[in-house]
């Protein structure tokens, strides 16, 4: 009885650890913040040009192409890992959360803008 007891926890214990650790082909949260960091910059950048919209989004589709080449990050592994993280609000929290707080020291430190570019 003891041994059936000590197989069901450590298998429970087990099941936890996978479930919260990233599946391969995933990208890791420290990596999906600084590719939203990115993104979320280059919208801004995008949205701020007095382009029409439909070349707004030719030129978004590029910078976001640079952005993920950057990173070293395929744009089927970047939405495959944002279906992930959208799954687990707590996670998409906390990495959204990481993102503002980010752009929100770029947006109060002089010479920061400078370094991403």
């Amino acid at each position: 009885m003891k041994r059936i007891l000590t197989a069901l926890i450590f298998m429970i214990v087990l099941g936890a650890c996978e479930r919260n650790s990233t599946p391969g082909g995933i990208l890791s949260e420290d990596q999906m913040v600084k590719v939203l960091i990115d993104i979320q910059l280059t919208e801004g950048i995008v949205s701020a040009l007095p382009i029409p919209y439909d070349s707004s989004q030719v030129l978004y589709s590029v910078l976001e192409k640079e952005v993920f080449s950057k990173h070293g990050v395929e744009d089927s592994v970047f939405t495959k890992s944002m279906l992930f993280y959208l799954e687990d609000a707590k996670k998409m929290d906390r990495i959204y959360g990481r993102v503002i707080d980010s752009l929100t020291v770029l947006e109060t430190t002089p010479g920061k803008k400078e370094e991403l570019f």
